[in-house]
């Protein structure tokens, strides 16, 4: 193997646009970081920062009472029935994520950024720094004490907080303050919403060795200094924000030390590098396509380099964006106001994929985001049950702003009102990393509980043979050919009851009975006349192929319910299925949807062509940041926080009986090492592979027999706890 993939990637010059700016994240505050000399910038983000719009006041629609007749039109045959089912309002957005605010340091106004100039980000660090004659800058987002560090090496700077970004709303009421204190000065700038009691509020400790420093409205100027540090903070509240006491917590960051920045990286890296390390990838690149900006190889969409740099990367801003609540669409950062789509957590499928990977690659800060976000909005969810089906349990949105869990954001063409799967996805994540650690968190056991329960009263209506029907059912965000957007047994709402009912049962033994009789109740998946798995199981509905989600193959991937080595059948109609399938708008989602269902069917051509789309077509920012669509349009984190997964599926899958090593390893990666991956069945893998063969080291926490599956066969594999287990496999 070579010397090692580069943990970072670099810039000869500063980001231009906000997209290309470089990232830091804590899981709770966000920068996005330009690197100019002359007049550089570092918008703030937070992830409770969400402007009312209206949404933190929606509930969901009370249907309950009308649900008995729409069930009984669709079974009848009124295959447009559910058009109807809705209280009549408009479509209503979650409350839209936004930026707080720029830092602003303008310099003396030289030229250019000058000569030697270099602007990089170290993954393992979670620094950002930006360098030439004259000038540097380093900045992070403290893990430990959850505040944006930023110190600059410039004799003179004046520092505003501006919160003038695209798209601010032009009510927003702005109050600025600057004071002088011993330490330096004080800066804050408070934002109130308009029509609204809520406001933000950001405060910066600016404190300068040696030189000067004094007020120049609405900032500071400092002179003559060998350095300046600045410490920040973003509050979201209703009524006043305490800025002095802000001001106190953060003088007492920066005091004793001669150099707080390097005392509070180093309580950051305790926990930022020991997560990052984790699980790394190594394919064996070019070191001079390693050395490369990422800009420029970008351009080189066939590098082995580039695959690793955008693993690191993805698996990076994952956990950087990962804390206070899980990554939304935009991770954790945006420089507009006008976020694409509110910037919201969409669980139909783009959440659910960038959270995916987080138990394999060794991310539990992730699952825990997730873990907490679904806790606290479990309430929410009972009431969506409760007012849309009348049930016990509880029932997911398909968009969540992070504070409401309500069911509101619905139209004609995208009847989230009917969609039930949703908890089920949600909590797939949470119950591998259980399996992984061999527990059982009580948080996920009763959610697990609330959506059986949901199951328990919504599954009672029955086809001509007695099985259960799911109706309405809603595929996201599909409608069949022949049919209107709600429909009958839609594929993946019978995988994720199945898969609730199944799971919940080894979660509540005491229940497992009932649950298990209603699963074995569900009926079968249905086999269209081309020989795919049809979307819905409803006899006479069609399937519409060209379209970015892939919802009814939810059972292959991310579920184990069809699968090449169980259910041979299944996962022949999967993969015709797959074959059918359109890329629509070419979203990035859809790609590397395509990939993991590709991969977890064994198909390396399929899962690296649609690997290959996303590589050539121009999806990644500088940043190395993703975009929703080609040719970097809409910001967006699913291409960025997916990639990882696939990665890892192409080259290790596991069930808590099953270890499946290089079911789908494309020919652009000949050779390489991944290490640290985790199993669900406790153990921890280190894979090396070539042409010649490959090695694979399992490190096995629990003593447990599964079944070994690779290129050259099947074969038990028995694990005891504490030893390592080194496995030899021949040439593919």
């Amino acid at each position: 193997m070579s010397d090692g993939p580069v943990h970072g990637t670099w810039e000869p010059a500063p980001a231009a646009r906000w997209e290309d700016a470089f990232l830091a994240g804590n899981g709770h505050h966000g920068a996005l970081v330009f690197g100019d000399p002359n007049d550089d910038r570092i918008i703030v983000t937070h992830h409770s920062l969400v402007r009312p719009n209206g949404g933190e006041r929606a509930r969901p629609p009370r249907l309950a009472a009308e649900l008995p007749a729409l069930q009984d039109r669709l079974l009848a045959g009124d295959r447009t029935a559910a058009e109807g089912f809705t209280d009549g309002r408009p479509l209503q957005w979650v409350q839209p994520f936004h930026p707080a605010f720029r830092i602003r340091l303008r310099g003396p106004g030289a030229d250019g950024p000058g000569h030697g100039y270099r602007r990089a980000v170290d993954f393992a660090t979670g620094e950002v720094t930006a360098s030439c004659a004259g000038f540097g800058s380093r900045v992070f987002v403290s893990r430990a004490d959850d505040v944006i560090v930023h110190e600059v090496t410039a004799a003179d700077l004046d520092i505003t907080l501006d919160h003038r970004l695209p798209g601010t709303p032009s009510g927003l009421w702005v109050g600025h303050g600057a004071l002088l204190s011993p330490e330096g000065a004080l800066l804050s700038l408070r934002a109130r919403y308009p029509g609204s009691d809520r406001s933000y509020t950001g405060v910066t400790l600016v404190a300068a060795c040696g030189g000067g420093t004094e007020l120049a409205p609405p900032g500071v100027r400092v002179t003559g200094a060998r350095r300046v540090l600045l410490l920040t903070r973003v509050h979201r509240h209703t009524g006043e924000a305490d800025v002095l006491a802000e001001a106190r917590r953060l003088q007492a960051l920066a005091e004793g030390t001669e150099r707080p920045y390097d005392v509070l990286l180093a309580r950051h890296l305790d926990r930022h590098r020991t997560a990052y390390r984790r699980v790394t990838l190594d394919l064996g690149a070019d070191p001079a396509e390693r050395a490369l900006p990422g800009s420029a190889l970008l351009r080189h969409p066939h590098s082995p380099a580039l695959l690793e740099r955008l693993f690191a990367a993805g698996r990076y801003h994952l956990l950087s964006s990962s804390g206070l609540l899980p990554p939304r669409l935009t991770g954790l950062w945006t420089g507009d106001w006008d976020t694409a789509w509110s910037g919201a957590f969409t669980t139909n499928a783009n959440l659910n994929l960038q959270t995916a990977c987080a138990p394999a690659a060794a991310l539990p800060e992730v699952t825990e985001a997730l873990a907490a976000l679904v806790t606290r909005q479990l309430p929410d969810w009972r009431t969506n049950a409760r007012a849309i089906f009348g049930t016990r349990g509880a029932v997911a949105p398909a968009h969540t702003d992070g504070e409401s869990g309500y069911t509101y954001h619905f139209d004609r063409e995208y009847p989230h009102q009917l969609w039930t799967a949703g908890a089920d996805w949600l909590l797939k994540p949470l119950v591998d990393h259980d399996e992984i650690h061999g527990t059982r968190d009580p948080r996920t056991a009763a959610a697990l509980a609330e959506t059986a329960l949901f199951y328990e009263d919504f599954l009672t209506r029955t086809d001509a043979e007695g099985r259960l029907v799911v109706v309405p059912s809603y595929s996201p965000e599909n409608r069949p050919a022949n049919a209107g957007w709600g429909a009958l047994n839609a594929a993946m709402d019978l995988s994720a009851a199945r898969h609730t009912l199944l799971t919940a049962a080894r979660y509540h033994p005491q229940q497992a009975g009932k649950w298990r009789a209603l699963a074995d109740r569900l009926p079968p998946h249905r086999i269209n006349a081309d020989g795919a798995l049809a979307e819905w199981a409803w006899p006479g509905l069609d399937d519409t192929y060209d379209h970015r989600h892939l919802s009814h193959l939810y059972g292959v991937w991310p579920l184990d319910e069809i699968n090449p080595y169980d259910t041979p059948g299944l996962a022949a109609a999967a993969h015709r299925a797959l074959e059918l399938r359109g890329a629509e708008n070419h979203s990035a989602h859809g790609h590397l949807h395509h990939a993991l269902v590709a991969a977890r069917l064994g198909d390396r051509d399929r899962a690296a062509h649609a690997l290959r789309q996303v590589l050539e077509g121009d999806f990644f920012h500088a940043s190395l940041m993703s975009a929703h669509y080609p040719h970097r349009d809409v910001y967006n984190a699913d291409a960025a926080h997916t990639l990882p997964g696939v990665l890892i599926e192409l080259l290790v899958q596991s069930t808590p009986d099953r270890l499946v090593l290089m079911p789908a390893v494309p020919d652009s990666c000949p050779c390489g090492e991944l290490r640290g991956v985790r199993t669900r069945f406790g153990a921890e893998i280190d894979l090396r592979w070539s042409p010649d063969g490959a090695r694979a080291v399992v490190r096995p926490s629990r003593t447990h027999r599964v079944e070994l599956r690779t290129p050259s066969g099947t074969r038990p594999l028995d694990l005891v706890a504490g030893e390592d287990r080194v496995l030899t496999l021949g040439p593919r």
